[in-house]
């Protein structure tokens, strides 16, 4: 069984791409996951690499900003890649199935609302 659920918050204002094969959306967000330290007791956090596909991944762009709480599940995946001068990479992500929006960041401009 590969299965993860995590609960955190975005690092960065999401930014939705879309794929050059068949023009399906993705993103690719940071999760920062809080944890706590068992020998100081302070709290600290793990930044999760997430892959977000389809209408989930263009909900997050319209919907999430920096700071945004959201809740996903899915798979654990590793893959490689070349660098340009040949030394191979690996990263290690989270590929998001599900995605629950917990909380949103009120925009800077939220003055345009309140005059509404």
């Amino acid at each position: 069984m590969n299965k993860v659920v995590l609960i955190g918050r975005l690092t960065k204002d999401p930014e939705v791409k879309f794929t050059q094969e068949n023009g399906k959306a993705v993103t690719k967000i940071t999760l920062a996951v809080d944890k706590y330290n068992s020998k100081s007791g302070q709290k600290e956090a793990d930044f999760v690499p997430i892959v977000v596909w389809d209408k989930q991944a263009e909900s997050i762009g319209n919907y999430m900003k920096k700071g945004s709480q959201i809740a996903i599940s899915g798979r654990i995946q590793t893959r490689n890649y070349e660098e340009k001068d040949g030394t191979k990479r690996y990263v290690t992500e989270v590929i998001a199935s599900e995605v629950q929006f917990l909380s949103r960041v009120n925009n800077v401009n939220s003055e345009d609302n309140e005059s509404k």
